[in-house]
């Protein structure tokens, strides 16, 4: 059997999947079932592009719920009393600059369930976030990049 994948995240970030899934479950759901059902009374499935979209927006919206429970079932949640450390782990907000031109940059380490990096929320999965991971305030650390290799100070771990 295979092993599942465990995904850490926190308290909010599991609360906001159950919230997705209990959205796509109650709501999208119906929407999509509705779509179809009208798509139908067109007439002919065979060229009828409504039914096409509404039966491809059925298997993503599907999909997503399979995903999300699966989410949800394996999470591991990250503990405060594992966050009191002053090394950058799972769940804390890191801040850095870049060497040498001195960019500050802010971001929240979490896990690949709940990442937006458009919130400052990063995976730990990401190139970032696994060169950080283990540091503390003031290391330089050397970060790859898909964009190439960049240097950063540690200025401040919340």
């Amino acid at each position: 059997m295979a092993v599942e994948k465990v995904y850490p995240m926190t308290e909010a970030g599991k609360e906001k999947l159950e919230q997705e899934l209990e959205e796509l479950k109650t709501v999208k759901r119906k929407e999509v079932v509705e779509r179809i059902k009208i798509a139908r009374s067109f007439g002919d499935l065979s060229e009828n592009s409504e039914y096409d979209s509404a039966k491809e927006e059925q298997a993503f919206v599907e999909g997503r719920i399979t995903t999300l429970e699966n989410m949800i079932r394996n999470a591991k949640i990250i503990e405060d009393d594992e966050l009191n450390s002053d090394t950058v782990t799972l769940g804390k907000t890191v801040t850095f600059i870049e060497l040498p031109d001195g960019d500050e940059e802010t971001y929240t380490i979490v896990g690949s369930a709940e990442a937006d990096p458009f919130e400052g929320k990063i995976s730990n999965d990401s190139p970032i976030a696994k060169s950080l991971l283990g540091h503390k305030v003031e290391e330089e650390v050397n970060v790859q990049t898909p964009g190439g290799e960049m240097k950063v100070r540690l200025i401040s771990i919340k």
